[in-house]
């Protein structure tokens, strides 16, 4: 029941996407913020499913003679192309993010989001690698890999393990992060221009 609920939840998180798409809108991105998109490797490949998907719905409504199944095949189909619409304007819309304070959101639209505050990073480099393995990857030696069309591009190291959910409510902790950013070097500059920026002077006493 627990992973039925996860799904059902992201499933609403998607198609709330669909209306931030339409809008222009990303969620959760406060000004200041340094928004990294990650959708490039896949928007491709995902526009393909959509068109496969769009025209076998299109195929069966031609060739079910069965009002009843040619019915329910029909809103099964075309609900499931709009999960895949809402899949992706989730990933467009829920981009990482890199705050004011030196914090990092890794995102991957409505399924993956994991939070590391700025005291937690020791440090984050540009590193290209081609892994093996489904979107959420965790590796025997403590590290975890988000994984966008077989590649990720940055490497954070953490100062201590930190905890991730996976989309089914399975928990694990990673002490290295690997990701994949459109613009890796973009991030990186970012999170390690907010890590070392002084902090703020003290008004004079009132």
């Amino acid at each position: 029941m627990r992973a039925l609920r996860r799904l059902l939840a992201h499933e609403v998180r998607a198609l709330h996407s669909l209306g931030l798409w339409v809008a222009r809108r990303r969620h959760a991105v406060a000004p200041g913020a340094h928004a990294a998109p990650y959708t490039g490797p896949q928007t491709a490949m995902m526009y393909g499913f959509i068109f496969v998907s769009v025209v076998e719905t299109v195929a069966l409504a031609v060739l079910v003679p069965w009002p009843l199944v040619h019915a329910i095949t029909l809103v099964v189909d075309v609900y499931g192309v709009l999960l895949m619409v809402a899949l992706h304007a989730s990933c467009v819309t829920r981009p990482h993010v890199v705050g004011p304070d030196g914090s990092l959101r890794i995102r991957y639209g409505a399924l993956f989001d994991l939070r590391i505050r700025a005291d937690e990073i020791v440090g984050a480099r540009v590193e290209r690698r081609y892994p093996e393995g489904r979107l959420i990857q965790p590796r025997d030696d403590g590290s975890l890999e988000l994984i966008v069309a077989n590649q990720t591009t940055v490497a954070v190291e953490l100062a201590a393990p930190v905890r991730y959910v996976r989309p089914l409510g399975k928990e694990g902790r990673a002490r290295i992060v690997r990701f994949h950013a459109d613009d890796p070097k973009a991030l990186v500059l970012a999170l390690t221009r907010a890590r070392t920026a002084p902090s703020p002077s003290p008004g004079p006493p009132v």
